[in-house]
C-alpha cells in the first residue's frame, strides 16, 4: 500500500490529480476488513484508469480528474458517512460498491440530485429510470445474472430442466437475497425444483449448508457470495467432491481470490460476468506505460488483468464516458452532477466505441435511456482453469429473460414509486 487510508474519510486524492482539478470522482472503496482481499483490486482498478486519463489524454475533455476515495470497510453505515462527507466537494457520481450502501443511498442522492452508478449490484428495478432517476446499474444486474445462470444450465441440459434440483447458496444480506425471486419464477417456468441455503456474514461457516447440499444431492449450485464465504464455499464443494462445472457463482464469487485457495481442485469451477477476462487488450499496455512505469499505479501493478481490477476499470471506463456524453450534450466541459446524471442516461456503448478505448469485445454494446437505466442484461459465463490459472469465457454474452424479468422490475418499482409519492415519467 502507498498511502494511509482513513476510516470513514477521503482517504486520498489521486497522485496525478492537480489541487484545483475539475472533474470529481468518488471511490467508495474497501480496502479493509473482512472483504478487503476483493475490495482492493476493483478500488485499484478503479483509480488506474483515471490515472491513465490524466497522464496520457490530460483528464476528460480538456478537465483533470480528481478522484476522492473514502473507505466504507463494506459497512454500510460507514458508506452513508463517505457519502455525506463527500458529496459537497462536487462529486459527479457515487459507486457505492455495496448493495446495502446503495439502499441506503437511494433517496439521499436522489434528493441530492446527485446520480448513482450501481454497476451489477444494488436495486436491481432502479433499471427503471422513470422511477428511479437518479439511479443506474448498467451494464446488468442481479436478476439478469440469476436468468442468464438458468439459461446456461438450460444450454447445457438440451432445454429441459424439469426435475432437476437447483441450490442457491447465499450471503444472508440484501444482496444475498436478490436473486431468489427470479430464480422462483425461473423454477415455475421451467420445472426444476429450487432450494435455497443462507449464509451468514462473513460465511465462514458453511459446514451445515454443505451437509445439506451432500444428503440432497442437487444436480446444480448456484452462488451469490463475497469475499472469504466464496473461498469457503469452493473448499467444502471439493470436500464433498460436488462437480466444480455444476457449481456456478455470481460475478461477484468468480475472481481469482476465489478459486486459488483450492489449489487444482477448483479447476472448472464457473462464474457469470458483464465483461470479458484476462489482460490482452490494448488500454492494459497503456497502463503499464502511464500508469505502472510512472510509479502512479494505485497498488504494486500486481493486479492488472485479475477479474475484479477489470470491473473496477470498467466501471471507470463507463464513468468517464458518461461524462464525455454529458460534456457533448451541455457543450461545457466543467460539468455539474445533474449534467452527469443526463451523460448517463443518454450513453451509447457501442463495439466500435470500445475497440478505441483498447478494450475491444471486452463487454456488450448497449444504450441507456430513461425508461431503461440498467442496459439489456448481457451475460457470459466464464470458467476457471486450473492449469493455466486464468478464467475464460466459455460463452458470449446472452440475453437475461425478459418475459421473466420485465414484469418483475414493473412490479417492484410500482411499489416504490407508490410508497414514495412518486410518479413516474421522464422530463
Amino acid at each position: 500500500m502507498k498511502r494511509t487510508l482513513i476510516t470513514a474519510a477521503v482517504a486520498g486524492i489521486m497522485a496525478a490529480a492537480p489541487a484545483m482539478a475539475e472533474l470529481t470522482f468518488t471511490a467508495l472503496s474497501y480496502r479493509t476488513g473482512p472483504y478487503a482481499a476483493n475490495g482492493i483490486p476493483f478500488a485499484d482498478g478503479y483509480q488506474d484508469y483515471f490515472t491513465l486519463l490524466n497522464e496520457r489524454d490530460g483528464g476528460i475533455g480538456g478537465e483533470m480528474v480528481n478522484l476522492l476515495e473514502c473507505e466504507t470497510g463494506y459497512n454500510t453505515e460507514k458508506g452513508v458517512e463517505c457519502y455525506e462527507s463527500t458529496k459537497g466537494e462536487g462529486a459527479l457520481v457515487y459507486q457505492p460498491l455495496s448493495t446495502g450502501i446503495t439502499y441506503q443511498l437511494i433517496p439521499k442522492a436522489t434528493a441530492d440530485g446527485i446520480p448513482v452508478h450501481s454497476m451489477g449490484y444494488g436495486r436491481t428495478s432502479a433499471k427503471n429510470g422513470e422511477v428511479f432517476r437518479n439511479i443506474f446499474n448498467y451494464p446488468a444486474n442481479y436478476w439478469d445474472g440469476a436468468s442468464v445462470g438458468i439459461k446456461h444450465l438450460l444450454d447445457i441440459n438440451g432445454g429441459d430442466l424439469s426435475g432437476k434440483k437447483v441450490a442457491l447458496v447465499y450471503h444472508n444480506s440484501a444482496y444475498g437475497k436478490e436473486p431468489i425471486r427470479t430464480l422462483e419464477e425461473a423454477a415455475k417456468k421451467h420445472g426444476f425444483e429450487l432450494s435455497l441455503l443462507p449464509v451468514d456474514h462473513p460465511g465462514q461457516e458453511q459446514k451445515s449448508q454443505w451437509l445439506q447440499i451432500r444428503r440432497d444431492r442437487p444436480d446444480y449450485v448456484l452462488m451469490w457470495g463475497w469475499g472469504v464465504m466464496n473461498q469457503v464455499a469452493i473448499q467444502e464443494a471439493v470436500n464433498i467432491r460436488f462437480p466444480m462445472e455444476n457449481f456456478i457463482g455470481v460475478w461477484w464469487s468468480g475472481s481469482e481470490n476465489d478459486v486459488l485457495p483450492a489449489g487444482e481442485k477448483a479447476h472448472g469451477y464457473k462464474a457469470l460476468t458483464f465483461h470479458n477476462v484476462g489482460d490482452d487488450f490494448p488500454v492494459f499496455d497503456d497502463i503499464q506505460k502511464y500508469v505502472v512505469d510512472g510509479g502512479k499505479a494505485a497498488g504494486a501493478g500486481d493486479q492488472i488483468g485479475t477479474a475484479l481490477y477489470n470491473r473496477g476499470l470498467y466501471a471507470a471506463m463507463l464513468a468517464a464516458e458518461a461524462a464525455k456524453t454529458a460534456q457533448g450534450i451541455h457543450g461545457v466541459s466543467d460539468i455539474t452532477p445533474a449534467q452527469m446524471r443526463d451523460g448517463m442516461e443518454n450513453l451509447v456503448i457501442t463495439e466500435e466505441k470500445m475497440a478505441s478505448l483498447g478494450l475491444p469485445g471486452f463487454g456488450p454494446s448497449f444504450n441507456v435511456s430513461c425508461q431503461n437505466h440498467g442496459g439489456d442484461g448481457m451475460v457470459a459465463v466464464s470458467q476457471w482453469d486450473a492449469n493455466a490459472g486464468k478464467w475464460s469465457l466459455i460463452t458470449d454474452f446472452v440475453q437475461s429473460d425478459q418475459d421473466i424479468l420485465n414484469p418483475l422490475i414493473d412490479e417492484d418499482s410500482a411499489s416504490f414509486a407508490a410508497e414514495n409519492n412518486i410518479t413516474p415519467g421522464c422530463n
